[in-house]
């Protein structure tokens, strides 16, 4: 594997990692600078190998999420006492002595978009995964986050993703269901959702990044085993590279985008989105 190659990985693993957690679509971004530039189906000699890299680097992805809410994690999983005493200290910081964030809302709030993703995953990936769908997602998309914005109560209810109700988390995972569409977004959907119904942007953040590890790794657990035959050792070094690309720049930017979120809200990612459909409607089509 020459050096041009690494780069390419790196090049997609900094997509990845920058634009996963962001509300702009990281998939849609994905299949743009590919099927626009990098094309890797051709670099890699197949299209399922290419496929395939994905996954492996949105897995890096994932792996920032948990280092950055690992003590969110810890609580949730009910982990702390099996700790050394330092670690149990720092990990029971999440709790509170009101209500806290539980590990069924989390469930609650996959359950829509699991139950789709499981019905419908063969005609997306069949008939969505395209330049043209991406751009529909991306508008769309950014019109809900402007009407979030809009439209939502002039004062936030919840203040933290430890205040979330049940029915809540169920709401905000029907607002997921909107990111099987590529290009949608899952945390510009889920975000969106979440302040119209009365969390704050922080808030609804915080729990869009805690539901997307477990539906996201498991998504990609899936697919990585229907495709480990692709999985070979001559782009083992191209895989590499590219997880760790995508998991460096995921955690810089989730953590610069949680200090962002409250002070910016959703409007100016929602322009980014169109501007980026425009200028790829005029240079692809």
């Amino acid at each position: 594997m020459n050096l041009l190659e690494l780069i390419k990985a790196i090049i997609l693993g900094l997509v990845e990692g920058l634009t996963e957690f962001a509300p702009v679509s990281s998939t849609g971004h994905m299949i743009i600078v590919d099927d626009m530039w990098l094309k890797t189906g051709e670099l890699l000699g197949s299209k399922y190998v290419a496929n395939t890299f994905k996954v492996v680097i949105q897995l890096g992805s994932i792996l920032a999420v948990l280092v950055v809410f690992r003590h969110r994690f810890i609580d949730l999983l009910g982990l702390s006492r099996w700790m050394p005493g330092k670690a149990r200290g720092a990990a029971v910081t999440v709790r509170q002595t009101g209500p806290r964030l539980k590990l069924t809302q989390v469930i609650v709030g996959l359950i829509p978009a699991g139950i789709l993703g499981v019905l419908f995953e063969d005609y997306i990936d069949e008939y969505l995964f395209s330049t043209a769908t991406v751009l529909i997602g991306l508008v769309v998309g950014a019109l809900l986050m402007i009407a979030a914005d809009r439209f939502a109560p002039k004062r936030a209810n919840v203040e933290t993703v430890d205040q979330i109700s049940y029915k809540q988390a169920f709401s905000i995972g029907l607002f997921q269901c909107l990111s099987i569409w590529p290009g949608f977004s899952r945390s510009g959907s889920t975000i969106s959702g979440g302040v119209l119904l009365g969390l704050s942007h922080r808030a609804a953040a915080d729990f869009t990044f805690i539901m997307a590890v477990p539906i996201m790794a498991g998504a990609s657990l899936i697919s990585l085993v229907k495709n480990l035959e692709y999985f070979t050792i001559d782009a083992l070094p191209f895989f590499v590279v590219g997880f760790i690309s995508a998991f460096v720049f995921a955690l810089l930017s989730i953590r610069f985008f949680l200090k962002l979120i409250d002070r910016i809200k959703l409007v100016p990612f929602a322009v980014y989105r169109i501007l980026l459909a425009i200028v790829i409607w005029v240079v692809y089509f």
